[in-house]
């Protein structure tokens, strides 16, 4: 029953982690696009309004207007956004915890005892916010090319360390979730306290100080930089080659950098700024990260590789899951109905085996503990199908 209502759970978090990842989301990327598009208004009746922008959408025409001095009176309803940070990342701890924590014989043991590992994992999240708030309090704020080049290298040592401590899978996903505890606590701890203090401050009838809302500007653009970055992480638990690469850490931090290249070109965008650089950027390094990773043949011919050779390969390191009746837990069919079970099943789908192991997204997050050595010789057979 215990793993019956474990998926359902699974199931439940993930689905909110979605809702609610797809506000938050949605609500970052238009309310900077909003920022990045009002535009300067002449003098006029409206007073205190400094800009405004334009928009049409659903068959009405929509006016956004920016104030930039107290209001006269708080209007009622006054609309706030947090509610969608606060469930995306409890929702996405609690899948950590269903999914990874309380499965670490499964998705945590490699480099290190389950139990340890997940100590890992846990470290992880505070001391990403604490080591980037520190910085965030340092001159180097000001400088955003060089802040933003600092923070990326630590993401990506942080990509690189996990690797080397945990499973490729889990790894991929905490360092996700460092990212994703980064941007909750910037709402909690700097984005809400300081429009709670500009609204106070409304409400008094006193002056504007428009510095109080500008540390909390200042991280809402920090985490509008870290969306893509965070989407690709929790995508690509579907794409095995990914995380399964040789260098999986490696190709985590090229697809972020390119993921931070897109949201710089919405960005410049709605700024009105040059951005074709940008896309040529973005598009070059999306390219090489493709053709690198290319399983490309060598051109040296290899020896004869028998089935009875690698049958005890396939029957210990893929059998496992794709098999009529899967053995390893958590698998109660096999993924895609792929069955390799005999070595006619095996022929039938050699080319979809030079893919999958030539590029490492099998066996999953090699979970079965494949050597390089078997690998070689499981892709050499497929080849010569």
């Amino acid at each position: 029953m215990l793993p019956y209502l474990l998926d359902w759970a699974h199931l439940a978090l993930r689905w909110l982690h979605l809702i609610a990842g797809a506000a938050w989301i949605g609500a970052s990327f238009y309310f900077n696009w909003l920022n990045n598009n009002v535009r300067p208004v002449p003098p006029g009746p409206d007073g205190e309004i400094i800009g405004d922008v334009w928009s049409v959408h659903g068959g009405a025409f929509y006016r956004a207007l920016k104030k930039g001095y107290t209001v006269d009176k708080l209007p009622e309803p006054l609309h706030w956004f947090y509610w969608e940070a606060y469930t995306t990342w409890l929702s996405g701890v609690g899948l950590l915890t269903v999914v990874y924590w309380l499965n670490a014989s499964a998705w945590m043991a490699g480099p290190l005892p389950a139990g340890e590992a997940v100590a890992v994992g846990v470290a992880a999240l505070p001391v990403a916010w604490f080591v980037y708030d520190r910085l965030c309090k340092t001159p180097l704020v000001n400088r955003p090319a060089v802040f933003g080049a600092l923070v990326y290298g630590l993401l990506v040592g942080a990509a690189w360390g996990l690797s080397h401590l945990l499973p490729a899978r889990a790894a991929y996903m905490h360092v996700g979730a460092m990212m994703g505890t980064i941007m909750a606590a910037n709402v909690y701890f700097v984005i809400i306290p300081s429009q709670r203090r500009m609204v106070k401050r409304a409400a008094e009838g006193l002056p504007a100080d428009l510095t109080i809302g500008a540390e909390g500007g200042l991280r809402s653009l920090h985490n509008n930089y870290f969306t893509l970055p965070v989407l690709f992480v929790m995508v690509s638990n579907h794409f095995p080659f990914t995380y399964g690469a040789e260098y999986g850490w490696l190709v985590l931090a090229a697809v972020g950098a390119v993921g931070v290249m897109i949201r710089h070109i919405f960005n410049l965008k709605g700024k009105g700024l040059p951005y074709g650089p940008w896309v040529a950027a973005s598009v070059a390094s999306g390219v090489a990260i493709v053709l690198a990773m290319a399983p490309w043949p060598t051109g040296k011919p290899t020896a004869a590789v028998s089935w009875e050779e690698v049958a005890p390969v396939v029957t210990t390191r893929c059998s496992p899951c794709h098999s009529t009746a899967p053995s390893l837990g958590g698998f109660t069919a096999p993924p895609l109905g792929l069955v390799l079970d005999t070595e006619a099943h095996a022929v039938a789908v050699a080319p979809k085996i030079v893919t999958m192991v030539g590029t490492n997204q099998m066996p999953l997050g090699n979970m079965t503990n494949m050597t390089p050595e078997e690998r070689a010789k499981v892709l050499a057979w497929a080849q010569q199908q």
